[in-house]
C-alpha cells in the first residue's frame, strides 16, 4: 500500500512537468509559416542601386569638399558642443575685427575713399 501511494505521489508531481513539456512542443509545432516576400524593387532598378553604391564617393572624399565633417578623436556626445564652440569663437573673432575697422572719416584722409564714394553716415 505504501509502495502504491509513493508511485501515485510521483506520477502527480511529474504530471505538471509533462504537460508543460508537451505545451513547449506543441507551441514549437504552431509557429506560422514564414512568408515569402518577393522583392519590391525590379531587376533593373537593383543594378542601378548597386552601381551608384559602388560609385558613391569615399568618406575622406566628402570630408574634403566639406560635406561631411571629419570629427576623428572626439566623442560622439562632444560634437555638438565642439561645433557650438567654435562658431562662438568666430562669432567673437568677427566682432573684434568689426570693432577694429577703420571710419569712414579714416579712410577718406587716407585716401582710400573719396568724400563721394562715402556713404552717408
Amino acid at each position: 500500500m505504501l509502495c502504491t501511494n509513493n508511485l501515485q505521489a510521483l506520477r502527480s508531481k511529474r504530471a505538471p512537468i509533462q504537460r508543460h513539456q508537451a505545451n513547449i512542443k506543441q507551441m514549437d509545432s504552431t509557429k506560422p509559416p514564414t512568408a515569402h516576400r518577393s522583392p519590391s524593387l525590379d531587376p533593373d532598378a537593383i543594378a542601378k542601386l548597386e552601381q551608384r553604391l559602388k560609385d558613391r564617393p569615399e568618406k575622406n572624399d566628402l570630408v574634403e569638399r566639406n560635406i561631411l565633417k571629419d570629427d576623428k578623436g572626439i566623442a560622439p556626445s562632444l560634437v555638438a558642443a565642439k561645433e557650438k564652440l567654435q562658431r562662438s569663437q568666430l562669432e567673437d573673432k568677427l566682432d573684434h575685427a568689426l570693432q577694429q575697422r577703420p571710419k569712414v572719416e579714416e579712410l577718406v584722409k587716407g585716401g582710400i575713399l573719396y568724400e563721394d564714394e562715402a556713404p552717408p553716415s
